[in-house]
């Protein structure tokens, strides 16, 4: 058999078919992929490397996790050591996931481990490759300074910034990888369609294994940095101590948590009753050992964990009113009323109007004059009148004080102008929640509710075991949706910010936004914007398991 003869045997008109509708199917969402790249992926991957400068309008010295320390603390090597060890749990995982899958199918995947460390590889070489050519771009502003600054000039550095020989060398070195691993999975592929699922699995774990190992050689030489310096100094950072006594206090929760959800299973009362005491004692216990954050946290900077604290405040204020009043709206516009079509769209009108126009309207109507439309109201009602945006007291400590009672400072809660905030936020997005859950109601089948009706149930009944189990899809959405919002809300809260009230009203957003273009700390003002995403990641992840295991589908 010829070469030629050979070539036809392998591309056969229905592999040719398959190819041209699989690659077809690539080139549709190739610019997808690379929107995707270009306005999410590395704008995340270019704040990560400004976090690990120092940067103040240009990029100066690498600091590593200095900027992070400045925030939060000793608490950034701890966090970053839990991040090494996640990714070595997944290797594990996907291990067993291997490994199931392959006795299912009674295989042997083990020959897919080279192309999926050659895909792992690739990963690998482009990620050093942008790691090295970012500071041959950055350099291009400085080569311009003092010189006339034309598009010829431009262009010449940036050729030659493509051109420099460490970024040239991995991007070469990432093709040619590149090229191996297509043809090793065209290969492959031939052979069983399956081994495309090893493949990715297998580059999975190479690349958990690598950033795990990667993460922990990190995090100790950045320990080691960090007790140099303190050597010189004659102080003890005691990271070490912190980092054993907090992983010992979550390994207390995660064997709690397993052994309270073991006591169902028990089938004596005796069993279940020690599964139960059992668990709260390890629960105290790690709670006791991870109660070391707090003295971390206070060597944090002041302003990151005030932001913090407002934010909690903010979130706390306005998702429970925002979802309770939008879920009664609903339930009533939903009963056919006359006139409910235009209710519908005047309670939907705040969400549509501009934000920044409806705040200052608000910032206006609560203003401190006593001519102000709130304070006159609340004249008119006897009540004194109230400062508002310009509060820094907390509601709860102004309240005490007009009743002449002792109210302690941890307990004041949130400011009143903070508040006046929360008042707005409610206000603009319960329209947009009612709609919702109007939907959410919409895909309720009435029989359900008849049937209820003729087996003597009240609306109070209908409500608790028909209407609000199957709403439980809308309100996990709309719960994380808005406690997401609130730990990024910036532009209103902006608006409102009045001099006397600043402190209690900067959220966590605001901080960054402060750092980044008044102090002008780029570096550490990325620093920050991590954590916040770290923040919002883990609200989002204990949501998901506390919320969503208990969502009803139906």
């Amino acid at each position: 058999m010829n070469i030629l003869d050979r070539i036809k045997a392998v591309f056969t008109p229905r592999r040719l078919r398959f190819l041209r509708e699989y690659f077809t199917g690539y080139l549709f969402i190739t610019p997808a992929v690379f929107l995707i790249f270009l306005f999410g992926i590395f704008p995340v991957g270019f704040a990560l490397y400004v976090s690990l400068h120092k940067w103040r309008i240009k990029r100066s010295d690498y600091l590593g996790l200095a900027n992070y320390t400045k925030a939060i603390g000793n608490l950034a090597y701890v966090l970053l050591f839990f991040l090494a060890v996640g990714a070595l749990i997944g290797v594990y995982f996907l291990i067993r996931k291997i490994i199931n899958t392959a006795r299912e199918n009674q295989e042997k995947p083990g020959l897919m481990l080279l192309p999926g460390l050659l895909h792992a590889s690739v990963i690998g070489a482009f990620l050093r490759y942008f790691w090295f050519q970012l500071p041959e771009f950055l350099s291009i502003g400085d080569k311009l300074q003092g010189k006339e600054k034309t598009r010829e000039l431009f262009n010449q550095l940036l050729s030659e910034s493509f051109l420099a020989v460490r970024p040239q060398f991995m991007l070469f070195f990432g093709l040619l990888v590149a090229s191996l691993v297509v043809g090793a999975a065209f290969a492959l592929y031939r052979k069983s369609p399956r081994n495309l699922f090893y493949q990715s699995q297998f580059m999975l774990m190479w690349t958990a294994l690598a950033s795990g190992v990667g993460l922990v050689y990190f995090t100790y030489g950045e320990v080691f940095k960090a007790y140099a310096a303190a050597v010189e100094t004659g102080t003890d950072p005691g990271i070490w101590p912190q980092v054993i006594t907090i992983s010992g206090g979550v390994i207390l929760l995660g064997i709690a948590w397993i052994v309270w959800n073991g006591a169902s299973k028990e089938n004596s009362n005796r069993g279940f009753w020690m599964r139960i005491f059992g668990a709260l004692t390890l629960l105290v216990g790690g709670w006791l050992l991870i109660g070391e954050i707090p003295t971390i946290v206070a060597a944090g900077d002041p302003d990151l964990w005030s932001g913090l604290k407002v934010t909690v405040f903010f979130s706390l204020g306005t998702v429970p009113f925002q979802l309770g009043f939008s879920m009664f709206l609903a339930i009533l516009l939903f009963q056919k009323l006359k006139g409910s079509e235009i209710f519908r769209m005047i309670f939907f009108l705040p969400y549509v109007t501009p934000f920044i126009a409806s705040a200052t309207i608000f910032k206006q109507m609560f203003s401190n004059r006593e001519s102000a439309p709130i304070n006159f109201i609340l004249k008119s009602l006897g009540f004194m009148p109230q400062k508002w945006l310009f509060e820094s007291k907390g509601v709860f400590e102004i309240i005490a004080s007009g009743r002449g009672w002792d109210w302690p400072d941890w307990a004041a809660g949130p400011s009143l102008a903070l508040v006046v905030i929360i008042i707005h936020s409610v206000w603009t997005y319960v329209g947009y929640d009612t709609i919702i859950y109007l939907a959410g109601l919409v895909n309720i089948p009435g029989e359900l509710n008849e049937a209820a009706e003729i087996d003597g149930a009240n609306n109070w009944d209908i409500f608790r075991n028909i209407t609000f189990p199957l709403l439980s899809p809308t309100t996990y959405f709309l719960s994380l949706i808005a406690i997401i919002g609130t730990f990024k809300a910036f532009a209103t809260i902006w608006v409102f910010r009045e001099s006397l009230a600043q402190g209690t009203v900067d959220t966590f957003s605001v901080a960054i936004f402060t750092e980044f273009f008044e102090k002008l700390r780029y570096g550490y003002a990325s620093a920050m914007a991590f954590v916040l995403f770290a923040l919002i990641l883990s609200l989002t992840f204990i949501n998901n398991k506390i919320q969503g295991s208990k969502v009803f589908y139906g």
